[in-house]
């Protein structure tokens, strides 16, 4: 077994084709299946508890949550289906129960629903039986089975009664039952004529009646069974059971929600209605809220809708992969305007990912998919950096080791862009057609592209190709770069692995079998072997070159692999004897991509399913690795000058705003503090005479019931004056204790304005905290940016003179600017002290009021207080007016001694233009003469250039003279020689026809003697063509074999003459050799000299351009 193995970390992506696929756990948790597993997440703390799903199965189906919200029920389809019941209140999600279909043949439950009080379940199975199984499931039994439906009636939903455990509907193509349990048997309760109606969806309203959506936009009502009515988006209508065969009217209604306040349910593409039930049971549309954005919601369908337990949040989930939220609690049913959905969680790719890239220096993923987006992910902060849409599909994607740069293939080009700190822009493009895969050298000073067969490498620093590497035969689907970056392995669907030396180009070692194709490569951590992974599930350890064991190979202690099922496989490394890995579930498709990180933390997998999973890398302790290498994430960012200049000046504005927002803030707490005391004042003046008066009243009563008691001991008729007496007494009693309830009110009033107050200072602080921060941030952001400008500054020293200047300009026209700005925010202020004034007047009218206006105004301003501290940011627009009228009034005896500084002021900065054109002027002068200096020396190493350029043309054109010359001389000699050569061959040709006349006079010797006579005097008179010691030794020879025949004298002489000859022959061709080696030698330098002519006179087109572009230049500098 493998000694380290991968914990399930982090997954970000939705699984689709489940049913009921989103459900809430508790008011901030929610449950969905991504790839094989099933995730629950916390909203408010960001985190993921992972549930895996079952092995061996070939997909999940439907999910369903009990009514208490604490066990979990998923469908898994295979040879046989089964459910799986989990515990959520388990921290690892224990397995409760596995619920099969007993006897009943079964392979898939397409839906399931919890009863109300969490004990019964059921399950409908799918094609061909369509039966409906009802489990006491905590027993494992199987209480009924039912058949609902056939072939040509799929169920799309079943469910329980919120108001009764024994009552259940069934819903789909043509089908609505209702069943009951009773006596042991399911027992169909209604019948419903609805042949020709498509239900989507279904939800109980109340205990007799049932909501259902169809797929023409219909919303229908089924009271005990049997359809009663039609709710439309406008009003309520009657409609007969057997109105089926409507025209399709709206969109699809794939999901209906009831809850407390009436129902919800989805409208076409992107949309959600909300629906209130009013007092006579009819339901009236509320609100309508969509996906943000047109372009997503016109493309995207609502799958499952599921709301908190406290229903103040509603999620839904789409077939694009992407899950949303919607706080019901901030929701106004009065207002008209439209809502819009938020991400739940991030957003994820709707599409299969093709490619996944890592680098050195930043803990971020990049991710490329076939929705047109590149997304970075960060995986220590567990969220989305980044998303970029493009126009086309992405292919393949790279990231740079420094994690500043990405390199992106698409169908017909290749892009390295720039990462940037909210955007990913485009600076280079290179023509590269289907570009599948792609990567960074680990310096990151090259980088490879294939193309088909084909793999092209570039440098990154010129941007120029460098080699094109063309070996493989098929696709090439894998490439890798060796640890020193002098190696680039890459295999294909040919069955070829090469191993390409980076420096020449050249392939330095291969391995070709044909009966597999290989889909993934890499190195081992010793760079060593070589693993492949191939078409026939397995992957093989190559290692010198030839293939040692098949297995799967990822790291120094283990290996991990991905499957065609999306399964993961751990095992030891080096590679055991025997078969011994670890399996874990992971992604519900192929694995297309998986790496993992630097440090050696995480493991990260994507696959066609749309998931990007981070497994956390971990010994058989459940510890984390070690890691031997120290990795330092940098936290730099790139940021255009542009962008920069754009956020200073959002900055400024911002700070700006700021202080005008205290001041008005300050202006307003006075005048509101000015009214209450105002108030107050009156309200105790109104009190205390009240107060005096209730009490002279009461002592007033006091001595009346005293003596009315006496009355009663004195005159007993006079009883009912005593009644009297008693009942205002009570009256005075009462109207004490209101008073000092009154009083008790009002000391709660000013307490609570006190902690406003206190709240308001709170709030002040932490908005001057938050700037403050805010201002360090950007202050380090510029900083950092300048000292980058400082350094290439320092590097373009030729251009001090024109930037001194530049820079001198842009200061005076910012100065010049300020000023102006300056002098109209005051206009601008003298203006708005005129209408704050009048404010001012409306004002003091308020101060007069009755004492009851004045606790009812009390109280509204209480509640106004409470508003203005949730929305003090959106109000303080309408606070600056009067915040700028109060500092120009409190200001407005300064103004004249104001206007006399500026006034001054002005006067010295015209001063200072003055000392600052006379600076300019002294510079200009300066640098006059230094053009001059620099213009002569251009023009003297101009002169020099042209004069060296002159010398070596002539010495050039002498040489290739002297060369043509001997080149002629040469090949006059070479034809002498040939001519000799053929003069020779007539000659022997000659020879031979006379010694054939000679054999005649074989029987005379004299005429044979006089004949060999003549033909020696007649050829040996030639010395230049036969040598005459041939001729000798042939006479010689002749004389010798006269007495032994004719016949033998001919031969001998005619192998004399042939050898001769032969011996001519090999002088003339080595001489020709010879020969056409000297030409051959003589043509290399005259190309070797034709070449330097070419440098030469590109290099006098260079100096010429050159000249060209220092005049523009020294223009330009005069013209400014």
């Amino acid at each position: 077994m493998a000694t380290v193995g991968a914990q399930s970390h982090l997954i970000f992506g939705l699984r689709t084709g489940v049913r009921n696929n989103l459900c809430f756990i508790d008011d901030q948790t929610v449950v969905f299946p991504s790839g094989n597993n099933c995730v629950c997440y916390n909203t408010v703390e960001k985190s993921q508890r992972i549930i895996p799903g079952s092995e061996k199965i070939q997909g999940m189906r439907a999910l369903a949550i009990s009514a208490n919200r604490r066990y979990l029920a998923m469908s898994e389809c295979g040879e046989t289906a089964t459910i799986t019941v989990f515990d959520l209140h388990h921290e690892q999600g224990r397995k409760r129960k596995v619920l099969t279909a007993g006897d009943t043949p079964a392979q898939e439950f397409v839906c399931m629903a919890f009863s109300q009080d969490s004990k019964f379940l059921i399950g409908q199975t799918g094609a061909p039986e369509w039966m409906l199984i009802f489990w006491l499931w905590e027993k494992h039994k199987v209480l009924a089975t039912i058949k609902t439906s056939n072939s040509n009636y799929p169920v799309n939903q079943v469910s329980f009664n919120t108001f009764n455990n024994k009552q259940l509907c069934v819903s789909g193509t043509g089908v609505f039952k209702v069943f009951r349990y009773t006596e042991g048997v399911l027992k169909q309760i209604s019948l419903s004529n609805i042949e020709s109606i498509n239900l989507l969806c279904h939800a109980w309203l109340t205990a007799d009646s049932v909501i259902a959506g169809t797929d023409t936009g219909r919303l229908l009502v089924f009271e005990s069974g049997d359809l009663r009515r039609e709710i439309s988006m406008v009003k309520i209508k009657r409609i007969k059971a057997t109105d089926g065969n409507e025209s399709r009217l709206g969109h699809r209604i794939t999901a209906v929600l009831s809850y407390s306040k009436g129902f919800a349910c989805s409208l076409g593409s992107g949309k959600v209605c909300l629906f209130e039930k009013k007092e006579d049971d009819s339901y009236t549309r509320s609100r309508v809220i969509q996906i943000p954005g047109p372009a997503v919601v016109e493309y995207q369908e609502i799958d499952t809708m599921c709301i908190s337990p406290a229903e103040d949040t509603l999620a839904i989930s789409t077939d694009r992969r992407q899950l949303y939220s919607f706080s019901l609690s901030s929701v106004d049913m009065n207002k008209v305007e439209d809502a819009h959905f938020e991400f739940l969680l991030q957003p994820f790719h709707s599409e299969s990912i093709t490619g996944l890239s890592i680098c050195v220096r930043k803990p971020i993923v990049a991710t490329c998919s076939l929705d047109y987006t590149v997304r970075i992910w960060n995986y220590e902060t567990k969220a989305m950096d980044l998303c970029k849409e493009f126009q086309e599909e992405v292919y393949c994607v790279a990231l740079h080791p420094s994690g500043l740069f990405i390199l992106i293939g698409f169908s017909y080009k290749i892009k390295l862009m720039n990462l940037l700190i909210d955007d990913i822009r485009t600076f280079r493009d290179f023509s590269v057609q289907s570009c599948t895969e792609c990567a960074f050298s680990h310096g990151g000073h090259m980088f490879a592209a294939v193309s088909g067969s084909l793999i092209y490498i570039y440098s990154f620093i010129s941007f120029e190709k460098i080699f094109t590497l063309k070996s493989h035969i098929q696709k090439v689907c894998g490439i890798e770069w060796g640890q020193d970056d002098n190696q680039l392995v890459s295999c294909g669907m040919d069955g070829a692995v090469f191993v390409w030396n980076t420096q020449t180009g050249k392939p330095v070692s291969d391995c070709i079998f044909k009966t597999c194709s290989y889909t993934g490569i890499g190195f081992s951590s010793d760079g060593k072997t070589i693993l492949v992974v191939g078409t026939n599930g397995t992957l093989k350890e190559i290692q010198d070159f030839q293939v040692t064991n098949i297995t799967v190979s990822r790291s120094s202690r283990v290996i991990f692999t991905g499957t065609s099922s999306g399964t993961i496989i751990a095992i030891k490394y080096p590679l055991p004897l025997q078969k011994e890995w670890i399996i874990y579930q992971a992604h519900c498709g192929p694995i297309t991509k998986m790496v993992i990180t630097f440090d050696e933390q995480f493991l990260l997998t994507v696959s066609e399913d749309g998931c990007l999973m981070m497994w956390k890398i971990v010994d058989k302790e459940g510890r984390g690795l070690k890691s031997t290498r120290q990795i330092i994430h940098t936290e730099e960012i790139l940021v255009t000058k542009s962008d920069l200049e754009k956020k200073n000046q959002i900055l400024l504005k911002l700070k700006m705003r700021l202080e005008e927002l205290h001041i008005e803030n300050e202006y307003h707490l006075r005048l509101k503090d000015m009214n209450h005391n105002m108030m107050m004042k009156e309200l105790s003046d109104k009190f205390t005479q009240e107060i005096e008066s209730l009490t002279t009243t009461q002592q007033k009563w006091l001595r009346l019931s005293t003596m009315q008691g006496q009355c009663v001991y004195d005159n007993a008729p006079n009883q009912s004056l005593c009644h009297q007496s008693f009942t205002e007494l009570s009256y005075s009693k009462k109207l004490i204790v209101e008073h000092n309830m009154y009083q008790d009110l009002q000391r709660k009033h000013l307490k609570m304005h006190e902690e406003y107050e206190m709240q308001l200072k709170a709030a002040e602080a932490a908005s001057i905290q938050a700037q403050e921060e805010l201002k360090q941030l950007y202050e380090a952001k510029l900083q950092a940016q300048t000292q980058l400008l400082s350094e290439v500054s320092q590097g373009e020293q030729s251009r001090e003179f024109d930037e001194t200047l530049k820079q001198l300009e842009e200061d005076e026209k910012s100065k010049i600017s300020n000023i102006q700005l300056n002098y109209e925010r005051k206009l601008r202020t003298e203006r708005e002290t005129n209408t704050n004034l009048k404010g001012e007047a409306g004002v003091l009218t308020q101060k007069v009021y009755s004492l009851q206006r004045m606790i009812d105004d009390s109280c509204t301003d209480v509640n106004k207080l409470k508003e203005e501290r949730q929305r003090l940011l959106g109000l303080t627009h309408t606070l600056k007016g009067d915040n700028e009228d109060l500092r120009r009034q409190i200001k407005g005896h300064e103004r004249d001694n104001a206007i006399s500084n500026l006034k001054k002021k002005n006067q010295d900065l015209e001063k200072l233009k003055f000392v600052l054109d006379c600076q300019l002027n002294d510079l200009k002068q300066l640098v006059e003469p230094q053009k001059e200096e620099i213009i002569r020396k251009k023009e003297r190493i101009h002169q020099e250039a042209l004069r060296q350029s002159d010398k070596s043309n002539s010495q050039m054109k002498l040489t290739v003279s002297d060369l043509r010359l001997q080149m002629r001389a040469r090949e006059m000699e070479l034809q002498k020689e040939m001519q000799k050569v053929r003069d020779l061959e007539t000659h022997l040709q000659r020879l031979k026809s006379d010694l054939h006349n000679c054999v005649g006079f074989i029987q005379e010797p004299k005429k044979l003697k006089e004949n060999v006579q003549t033909i020696y005097k007649h050829y040996v008179s030639q010395p230049d063509r036969v040598s005459d010691a041939c001729f000798v030794n042939a006479e010689a020879s002749f004389r010798l074999l006269i007495p032994t025949g004719v016949i033998l004298t001919s031969t001998i002489l005619t192998v004399g003459i042939c050898i001769c000859c032969k011996k001519c022959r090999v002088y003339a061709n080595f001489e020709n050799v010879t020969l056409i080696s000297e030409i051959n030698e003589l043509r290399k330098e005259l190309h070797s000299l034709r070449s330097q002519v070419k440098e030469q006179q590109a290099q006098m087109a260079t100096l010429e351009m050159n000249k060209s572009h220092l005049a523009q230049e020294f223009d330009q500098e005069d013209v400014n």
